[in-house]
């Protein structure tokens, strides 16, 4: 039988307390979260004004536009179209009807009128395959001036868009998916190794597999809009390249935003690409349609400058392509240096002395 000593047993330990509620949220409202919440609050609301801003109510203004008529009557008709409310037009003296079907694949202007004075019908040359709803501007705008003169307009589309192609919007749109492309490897990338773990080594790294990614992302946009859905005609190869140099350009730029400020580069790439380079890449309304703003930002940007090439390539013989190759190839060198740069002074920061 066991004798007891007599000595008294320690008491348990106390129980931690339980977190209150308000200790609970201090921890899952942290100053970086909320700090993040607040950034996708702003870009959801700059992403809801910048398209309604820049598409809700198309105006054409200073659309350049040709005339095709004998000496007096053009300069008649010039002045009378700069007479329009609004200078929806910007109208020119062109010599004869193949220099304005000329220059309209040149894209130097987006319609012609020719003028016959021997007669009461006028020949309206437009290019849905710049987009649909300019063409359809054009139409209205000289239909209705030729009207109250006792005049009917004949249109005539020198550079259609593809029956597949509804709106002339698929260049566009494939613009977009290459956009998206690009940053979202660009993202996924960095965030899965953590941003602020870069080094040169790794910035090579990941710039040589964005390039793997634009050439198999390029493809693919080029053969699911050309053979494979009949979207958008054109060169293959050609498309293929530009699609490539679109992802690559991107991608090159949101690693360069996120090497030099963090996680917020995403949202800068996003604010530059989406919020402000869709809007105003001249898919849905074509640049001579867009408020002043956003018509002359977007050949600034990929979208636009991406968009724009792919309209030439598949419509207008790769006319007028090189201002927007040069933009895009500006975006991709400059993505490129600053990438690296911005690895390797993170990596000397880190190095002691």
């Amino acid at each position: 039988m066991t004798q007891s000593t007599g000595a008294p047993s320690p008491p348990p330990p106390p129980s931690p307390p339980s977190p209150s509620f308000l200790d609970e949220v201090k921890d899952a409202v942290t100053p970086r979260a909320t700090l993040l919440v607040i950034g996708v609050v702003a870009l959801s609301l700059l992403f809801i004004a910048s398209y309604v801003g820049a598409l809700h109510d198309p105006r054409p203004k200073d659309v350049p536009f040709g005339v095709v008529a004998p000496q007096v009557t053009a300069q008649q008709t010039v002045t009378r179209l700069e007479r329009l409310p609004g200078d929806p037009l910007d109208p020119r003296v062109v010599a004869d009807e193949a220099s304005a079907r000329a220059q309209i694949m040149d894209r130097s202007i987006d319609g012609a009128l020719i003028v016959d004075p021997a007669g009461t019908t006028d020949t309206l040359l437009v290019a849905t395959g710049g987009g649909r709803v300019l063409a359809a501007t054009l139409e209205s705008l000289v239909t209705t001036l030729d009207k109250s003169e006792a005049r009917t307009v004949r249109t005539v589309d020198v550079a259609p868009a593809d029956s597949q192609d509804a709106n002339g919007l698929s260049s566009f749109y494939v613009t977009v998916g290459w956009c998206v492309g690009g940053y979202l490897c660009a993202s996924i990338m960095t965030i899965s190794s953590g941003a602020t773990r870069s080094t040169p080594r790794r910035a090579v790294i990941r710039l040589v597999s964005m390039a793997v990614v634009a050439l198999v992302a390029g493809l693919g946009g080029a053969l699911i809009v050309g053979p494979v859905l009949g979207a958008l005609p054109g060169n293959l190869a050609a498309l293929w390249g530009l699609g490539t140099l679109i992802v690559f350009a991107v991608g090159a730029a949101t690693l360069a935003f996120q090497g030099l400020f963090g996680l917020a580069g995403i949202g800068l790439a996003i604010l530059l690409v989406v919020i402000l380079g869709n809007p105003s890449a001249g898919g849905a309304l074509p640049p001579p349609l867009l408020p002043p703003f956003w018509k002359a930002i977007g050949p600034a940007l990929p979208p636009g400058a991406g968009t724009w090439s792919a309209r030439s390539l598949a419509y207008f013989e790769g006319n007028d392509l090189t201002a927007s190759l040069l933009v895009l190839s500006a975006w991709a060198v400059g993505g490129v240096a600053l990438t690296l740069l911005a690895a390797a002074v993170r990596d000397r920061r880190r190095t002691p002395a």
